[in-house]
């Protein structure tokens, strides 16, 4: 307690609670405040300093309330029910307290962004870490602003859903598209969602942030939506979520089996797996046996179940026999070698493929060596 007694001294203490203005407070307010948040305290000068913290957020004059906000904003010895009634108070004093405090549980905020308005609502979305619970209620609740200011916040956790809910509600927001276009790491069917709903500047950003090609942006002015897409699994790599990707394709329309032949000739077996299995309605490990291992019927049988054209069955199993034939060398540019090879032999055995995916194949091939050549050289 003599700890206590030495950084709280009964001068101080005195002084905040019979102050003669609310200067005199004010400035005893952070005095105390700054003794508190440095002492080492045992439990009973933990009690004494909540005491003390409880007398400050009571006290009627703002300017006193703003001292130990301001002064214990970051500081983890705020007690939890003084930040919430600092919470509830006027902006100046309840801002910094919900912009900062470490204090707060995802339940405290979820009731400042349910009855807090606009501006508790952007101190909350400003926070340096946030929740996937508390970002999908900013997003349900917010206003353009907040929702803005929330999706451009990379230390705030997002699901899918929410960043979805994000774009309806804000679909013209060109602001709001800004800020989910630019964090650090999207879902890929975000990605493509935001393809065909931003203006150049920031579509130049997503192809040039979101592992996009270059090649890209020249399909996409000519509206090759088969092509731009086969391109975004072609790199999805580090966010690579084939079970939701090709849900979301299938929900849009845009699983075709041109598509699916594409990335198949590509060497891109899980994603065929996974859209074949979407189509079909069937698990993707019974999917899986029936592409590979059940003799020469199950791929037969789970295409049709897919409703895909039986002409594309045997582009399809030559697809599949290829990529059984071929392996990775561990040599310098190794996948495209390997694609090369899986969509020269995926065109030279199979008589099904149309002249327009004949056609971009080759073109892909050609540029794959290209790529390589000048990597190369």
């Amino acid at each position: 307690m003599a700890t206590t007694r030495a950084a709280l001294t009964d001068l101080d203490i005195r002084m905040l609670v019979k102050g003669a203005t609310p200067d005199e407070r004010a400035l005893a307010a952070h005095k105390l405040c700054r003794s508190i948040d440095r002492a080492t305290l045992d439990e009973e000068g933990r009690q004494v300093a909540h005491d003390i913290l409880r007398v400050m957020a009571a006290d009627a004059a703002e300017l006193v309330r703003r001292a130990l906000a301001v002064t214990l904003k970051n500081s983890p010895v705020l007690p939890p029910d003084v930040a919430n009634r600092l919470a509830r108070d006027v902006d100046s004093v309840s801002l910094p307290i919900i912009n900062f405090s470490p204090v707060f549980t995802d339940t405290d905020l979820a009731e400042i962004v349910r009855v807090g308005g606009p501006r508790r609502q952007m101190a909350v979305a400003k926070r340096s870490k946030l929740s996937t619970r508390i970002t999908t209620l900013l997003v349900d609740q917010g206003d353009e602003a907040v929702v803005a200011a929330t999706c451009a916040n990379d230390n705030a956790r997002f699901s899918e859903v929410a960043l979805q809910k994000a774009l309806d509600r804000f679909a013209k927001s060109e602001q709001v598209l800004q800020a989910v276009a630019y964090r650090a790491a999207l879902p890929l069917a975000v990605t493509e969602r935001l393809i065909d709903m931003v203006g150049d500047q920031i579509r130049d950003h997503i192809l040039s942030h979101h592992a996009l090609s270059a090649e890209l942006a020249l399909e996409l002015m000519i509206s090759a939506k088969e092509r731009a897409t086969i391109d975004l699994v072609d790199q999805a790599g580090r966010a690579a979520d084939p079970k939701a990707f090709v849900a979301h394709l299938h929900r849009v329309g845009r699983l075709s089996p041109s598509l699916i032949l594409r990335g198949l000739a590509h060497g891109h077996m899980t994603f065929f797996e996974w859209a074949v299995a979407e189509l079909a309605g069937v698990p993707h490990h019974r999917t899986w046996l029936m592409i590979h291992d059940a003799g020469p019927l199950g791929l037969k049988a789970i295409c049709e179940r897919a409703g895909l054209p039986p002409r594309l069955l045997p582009a399809f199993r030559a697809g599949v026999d290829a990529f059984h034939g071929l392996e990775f060398d561990g040599r310098a540019h190794d996948r495209e070698r390997f694609q090369e090879r899986m969509i020269q032999r995926f065109l030279t055995s199979s008589h099904a493929v149309s002249r327009e995916d004949s056609e971009y194949l080759l073109e892909r091939m050609d540029q794959s060596v290209e790529k390589r050549q000048a990597a190369s050289a």
